[in-house]
């Protein structure tokens, strides 16, 4: 059975058309009208290997969050609705990323219970600006808004790191990264939920 979602996410803010597929090649097409967010979601297809097409603008003249936002919010819901009952995958992954001095772990559990804890960004982060338009705040935020709507549990912590750039990189490869394994199919237990309760 194919997994794949499309969604398509149209409120006063913004327009987001969005399709994935988790066993693709990390096949992008990424146009978020966010030049630096179009650079993390094509890391994040790629290193996935999970086929992502985005589509999407919105009300970027007063500030590119709801953009941002929203399209982390499709994700997680096309991330979600493609898994279906997770059935046979892995569940659990962790994947340590470094770009250059930066270096990044995420931790995952696709359990279906939502939380998300960000640890280790140094003082300032949030306030430093990328591309011109997208603030160090904003990772966070993609990535609570992610786990939120995907029903997943992830763990992001920065253990070092200088450039604002290559520190929001690391972390969106090894987000990436732990999203390819935790979501692959286990072969050794094909057809089963990897849940003592059953279900996920």
């Amino acid at each position: 059975m194919a997994r794949t979602a499309t969604i398509v996410r149209k409120t006063s803010e913004s327009s987001v058309e969005l399709s994935l597929n988790l066993d693709g090649t990390g096949k992008t097409d990424i146009d978020t009208s966010v030049p630096f967010y179009n650079h993390m979601m094509t890391a994040l297809g790629k290193h996935s290997l999970i086929d992502l097409t985005i589509k999407a603008h919105g009300d970027t003249d007063i500030d590119v969050h709801h953009t941002v936002e929203d399209i982390a919010i499709v994700f997680g819901e096309a991330l979600k609705q493609a898994l279906g009952d997770k059935r046979g995958i892995r569940r659990f992954a962790d994947a340590t990323v470094p770009l250059d001095e930066a270096l990044a772990k995420a931790v995952v559990d696709i359990s279906g219970r939502p939380y998300c804890v960000c640890s280790g960004e140094p003082a300032g982060y949030e306030f430093c600006m990328m591309g011109g338009h997208f603030t160090g705040s904003l990772v966070r935020h993609v990535m609570e808004s992610i786990a939120l709507h995907a029903g997943i549990c992830l763990h992001m912590q920065v253990l070092a790191g200088r450039d604002p750039h290559h520190i929001a990189e690391a972390e969106f490869k090894a987000l990436a990264r732990a999203l390819r394994f935790a979501v692959e199919p286990d072969p050794r237990i094909e057809g089963l939920i990897p849940s003592t309760k059953g279900s996920l």
